[in-house]
C-alpha cells in the first residue's frame, strides 16, 4: 500500500506557475508515477507521468508548460506548472503504480497508472 499527499495547488492568475508536490509513503524510486486532473462536469485526465528510468511524457494540451520530475531521495514526485491558462482549473491528483509501459503508448501508460494509488488532490485554480 501507498500513501499520497499532495500539496501545493492555489489561485493563480493566467499566465502565472504553481508547483504541485506529491509526498510518497515509499521509496518512489521504482514505481511509475503521474498527475491527472478532473474539472467539474469531465472526466479524470492524464496530464504527466515518469516512469522509473526517468522518462516522461505529457499530455498534449500541457506540453511545453509542465514539467514533471521526482527526487527519489526525498520520495516525492513534482508538477511545475508554467504559463497556466484558465483551462488548466481542475481537482490534480497524484498517482503511482507498480509500472507502466511508455512504450505502449500514453493512453495505455495512463490506464496502467490508474490501477494504482491515489492522492486525495489539491485545487489549482486559473483565473483570466
Amino acid at each position: 500500500q501507498v500513501q499520497l499527499v499532495e500539496s501545493g495547488g492555489g489561485s493563480v492568475q493566467t499566465g502565472g506557475s504553481l508547483k504541485l508536490s506529491c509526498t510518497a509513503s515509499t521509496y518512489t524510486g521504482p514505481y511509475c508515477m503521474g498527475w491527472f486532473r478532473q474539472s467539474p462536469g469531465k472526466e479524470r485526465e492524464g496530464v504527466a507521468l515518469i516512469v522509473s528510468d526517468g522518462s516522461t511524457s505529457y499530455a498534449d494540451s500541457v506540453k511545453g508548460r509542465f514539467t514533471i520530475s521526482k527526487d527519489n531521495n526525498k520520495n516525492t514526485l513534482f508538477l511545475q506548472m508554467d504559463s497556466l491558462k484558465p483551462e488548466d482549473t481542475a481537482m490534480y491528483y497524484c498517482a503511482a503504480a507498480i509500472k507502466c509501459h511508455l512504450d505502449y503508448g500514453l493512453i495505455t501508460s495512463f490506464q496502467e497508472l490508474k490501477t494504482g494509488w491515489w492522492g486525495q488532490g489539491t485545487q489549482v485554480t486559473v483565473s483570466s
